[in-house]
């Protein structure tokens, strides 16, 4: 992979955190100021704790990018006190998906809604995340996930897109919906250098998060995570240097899942970058 690229991606990082107990102390411990901290939501216990996680990140100096799912909000009127909590903690960031909620607490059953309701509360927060699928969503047509985020584009600032494994698919997906004209800038999800024994101790104590509740509708893919050399992110990104780096890509930076394997995730990105000279 060209070291010039890989380490230009490296250096525009996003950490996806789940907010558990000891979450925000392994951010303060291990992670960078500069680098985005992205907090997940949880269908089970709420927006409260990602609130209170992001509040408390903001406050020591963080940019952080809460999670807002639209089918955990109750309705226009709860919309407008998270987005006031939110800005009043210097919060500008937000990435707002439709979320696992089912039923939904509300009228919300996808983002859409809620980032109209944004815009019609002026438009609170300078950033407006929305999630990609280069690999199939196990409920919506691929066709349907990029039509949304088509219809999407008018109210959103970027793209996030969920994991990929297959550096062949991630690269046609960018490629695809280029070509349909989203042309949002796009962090890629990348799942980090996290261990299968780990992961799994991770979605089942705490059982939430977009990103494991994705993961583990996909069973086969914690075989790519158990077999010898079966995942690296640095593989991933070797093979898919081309397609991510390309100008047309438009690719903002990396978006890694941490599992909440904060510390690790951080030293393999280092370890990584003092490889490539940085």
């Amino acid at each position: 992979m060209g070291a010039e690229g890989l380490r230009a991606l490296l250096d525009s990082v996003r950490y996806e955190v789940l907010p558990a107990k000891a979450t925000e102390d392994k951010v303060l411990a291990h992670v960078p100021r500069g680098v985005v901290v992205t907090v997940t939501a949880s269908p089970v216990k709420g927006l409260e704790p990602t609130l209170d996680l992001a509040t408390r990140l903001a406050a020591h100096g963080y940019r952080v990018a809460p999670h807002v799912p639209a089918r955990l909000l109750r309705d226009d009127t709860h919309l407008k006190e998270v987005a006031g909590r939110l800005r009043e903690a210097g919060v500008d960031d937000v990435f707002v998906p439709a979320g696992d909620a089912d039923p939904p607490a509300g009228p919300f059953d996808g983002a859409l809604p809620v980032l109209r309701g944004l815009g019609e509360l002026g438009s609170p927060f300078a950033r407006v995340g929305v999630t990609g699928y280069p690999e199939s969503h196990p409920l919506l047509h691929d066709d349907v996930t990029v039509q949304a985020m088509w219809d999407k584009r008018e109210h959103a600032t970027y793209v996030v897109s969920n994991l990929c494994f297959d550096p062949r698919v991630l690269g046609e997906w960018v490629a695809r919906i280029r070509r349909r004209g989203v042309t949002l800038p796009l962090h890629v999800g990348v799942a980090g250098p996290v261990q299968r024994a780990k992961l799994l101790a991770v979605a089942t104590r705490i059982g939430v998060g977009e990103s494991t509740r994705f993961l583990t509708r996909h069973g086969s893919w914690f075989l790519r995570f158990a077999a010898p050399g079966g995942y690296s992110p640095e593989r991933l990104l070797t093979r898919a240097e081309a397609a991510l780096t390309a100008p047309s890509a438009r690719v903002a930076g990396l978006h890694l899942f941490t599992f909440n394997q904060i510390a690790e995730t951080e030293r393999w990105r280092r370890a990584l970058l003092d490889r490539l000279g940085s």
